[in-house]
């Protein structure tokens, strides 16, 4: 995948988010229009883009009344760096959730809209054993992972 794009109620406040809690950089901004932003240490131009419909718009319906996404995933470095962002996204007040799906660690969390996404630390594919194969959703514990992983706690740079 390249980028993915979003109708949000404010292209604004989503950038401030995105800046804010994921540090994502702004690439292009027209305020109250739209906003491309690149995830932090991307090589691509932009990797989301918000595009404003307005406050009176309702909320997403996928899923429930709708087809539609279901959430977008991030992916960072290390586990180091998903500990890190799991104490950054709770002190935004966004998480609504985590799991250990075995090959990838997972905190799922909120937007300013209510859409959902997911930052997610990839196990090393020569760890993940039979369990590539399984559909895997278990409680995480980061701590457990960080003494299974201890190799993988350096913050990337």
């Amino acid at each position: 995948m390249n980028h993915a794009v979003l109708y949000v109620r404010d292209s604004t406040r989503h950038r401030k988010f995105y800046e804010d809690v994921l540090d994502f950089v702004t690439v292009i901004d027209q305020p109250g229009q739209f906003a491309f932003m690149r995830a932090p240490r991307s090589a691509n131009h932009h990797d989301i883009a918000f595009f404003t419909v307005g406050e009176g718009v309702g909320p997403s319906a996928a899923g429930r009344e709708t087809v539609g996404m279901y959430h977008l995933a991030w992916e960072v470095e290390t586990l180091g760096d998903l500990v890190a962002m799991q104490e950054r996204l709770s002190n935004a007040g966004v998480v609504k959730g985590s799991s250990d799906h075995g090959a990838n660690k997972s905190l799922y969390c909120m937007d300013p809209d209510g859409l959902e996404f997911e930052v997610m630390w990839l196990v090393p594919a020569d760890r993940w054993g039979q369990e590539e194969h399984e559909a895997i959703i278990r409680p995480l514990d980061l701590a457990a992972e960080a003494r299974r992983f201890p190799d993988m706690m350096e913050l990337s740079s």
